[in-house]
């Protein structure tokens, strides 16, 4: 995959993106199965409900919603179920695990507006655990969505992987990392930048901010690898071990509460080895209302506290 990443935001919505890529996949596959809790708006599949009969509002009730998708599964069908991403993690969690998980069945459930990225929804709907419970998941893949050619080629991967599958992405603009186009091999994780000193560990929008802080640091001569693992679950342990083997200094960012998420799965894979720790990530706190770039700083979720932890770990 080539990296393009300059900074700028990409014009092209996360939502509109999921509406034009499901069209996309159902016109190719008629196995494949969109059903929603009553948000189509948000997941930019508003338009094909009620022209194509493979669309489906479940209303709100997201179990439910879980319990028809896992059954459609179980009969070959493909599906993908979304809604916020607090209710497609803790509120449906039994139903995922149980009908889901534990039955062999296979669905893509796709949460959008992870963590702080709810901003005016507040600390009802800012999910900073969702990946924590997915993580306790057997065979769950979990992908924390960085740019829209990621978003893409996951969407259209998912398909036609078995297991669950949990996708956290927002639902507005990003920063283009990857060129459109590229692909991605779940359990292989991507070093979106080189360095000598450090290396940051970070997924979804953290990926962002992570080359942000390298080039900061860069300018007080410190060289910070940046590696975006592309799935939380499995993760890329021997790509982050032997960077860590290399540098000596690991950091981890994530949109996420440090318990159970991207920290805690580094935690595991570099565990033994002789390198200094540090992370940036939500503490054991509740999210509230505001502008995203206010709950970034109120979060410590900036490049700027990246600089800060990284330079400290030092």
């Amino acid at each position: 995959m080539k990296i393009v990443y300059t900074g700028e935001k990409d014009k092209r919505q996360f939502k509109s993106v999921i509406g034009e890529t499901m069209q996309a996949i159902m016109a190719q596959d008629p196995k494949a199965v969109w059903l929603d809790a009553d948000l189509m708006g948000c997941s930019g599949t508003n338009g094909q409900f009620g022209k194509n009969p493979r669309y489906l509002n479940c209303g709100i009730a997201e179990a439910n919603m879980i319990g028809i998708g896992c059954g459609m599964s179980a009969v070959g069908m493909k599906p993908y179920a979304h809604t916020f991403g607090p209710f497609a993690s803790r509120r449906c969690y039994d139903q995922v695990f149980l009908s889901g998980g534990y039955a062999g069945n296979s669905i893509t459930v796709i949460g959008t507006d992870p963590g702080v990225t709810a901003a005016f929804n507040g600390g009802t709907h800012m999910p900073f655990e969702d990946m924590a419970l997915y993580r306790a998941l057997p065979g769950a893949t979990i992908v924390d969505v960085t740019d829209v050619p990621m978003l893409q080629n996951i969407l259209w991967q998912a398909k036609d992987l078995p297991g669950v599958k949990y996708i956290r992405v927002p639902r507005k603009e990003s920063r283009q990392v990857y060129a459109d186009g590229s692909e991605f091999t779940v359990g292989k994780g991507c070093v979106v930048k080189e360095g000598t000193d450090a290396v940051i560990v970070a997924c979804g929008i953290m990926v962002h901010e992570a080359l942000q802080a390298a080039q900061k640091l860069e300018q007080e001569g410190i060289h910070a690898a940046v590696i975006d693992p592309i799935t939380v679950k499995p993760l890329d342990a021997e790509l982050i071990r032997t960077w860590a083997e290399k540098t000596g200094v690991v950091i981890t960012a994530e949109n996420h509460n440090k318990i159970g998420g991207l920290t805690s799965a580094v935690q595991d894979a570099i565990c033994g080895m002789a390198c200094k720790f540090g992370y940036v990530a939500v503490e054991d706190e509740f999210g509230e209302v505001g502008p995203q770039d206010y709950l970034q700083s109120r979060f410590g979720l900036t490049a700027e506290h990246i600089v800060e932890v990284v330079k400290a770990t030092l």
